[in-house]
């Protein structure tokens, strides 16, 4: 595994159980093809996966806050969970550095695009899902500092 994991796992206050989810979840498609990998060794699937559980967990930190309101809820999360704001949070601990770019994409930096480093925080939290439930995403974006 890459040696920098270690170093992601502290910026992220959780260690996988599983490493390979995080190996997968920093390996852009491009990269993965350019591997001659199999798309399932990308983190597509889990970017989708994520942005489901911050919701969650974002709905769960919400209501535990008080909210009961419907549309209160829908609002207060579409404001809290924005490509913004994650683009932001992966940038707080260059969360680029730990990502497997496709040549292109490295060569381009793509990162500096705000949707790509919104993505690649989503698929943190998608594989920190799988290994750990919403337990674990709830502890990465509270040592992220997601919710002061």
């Amino acid at each position: 595994m890459n040696p920098l994991y270690d170093d992601l796992e502290g910026a992220l206050g959780y260690q996988f159980q599983d490493v390979s989810l995080l190996s997968r979840a920093m390996t852009r498609l491009a990269a993965a093809k350019e591997e001659d990998c199999d798309d399932e060794r990308s983190m597509d699937a889990l970017a989708t996966l994520g942005d489901a559980a911050i919701d969650v967990v974002v709905l769960e930190h919400l209501i535990a806050g008080g909210m009961e309101s419907k549309g209160d809820l829908s609002v207060t999360k579409m404001n809290m969970v924005n490509m913004t704001v994650l683009r932001r949070l992966a940038e707080s601990f260059d969360l680029h550095r730990y990502v497997t770019w496709g040549k292109g994409e490295s060569k381009q930096e793509i990162w500096r695009s705000g949707r790509v480093l919104a993505e690649c925080m989503e698929a943190v939290c998608g594989a920190a899902y799988l290994d750990g439930g919403v337990a674990a995403v709830r502890t990465i974006l509270v040592h992220l500092g997601f919710f002061e």
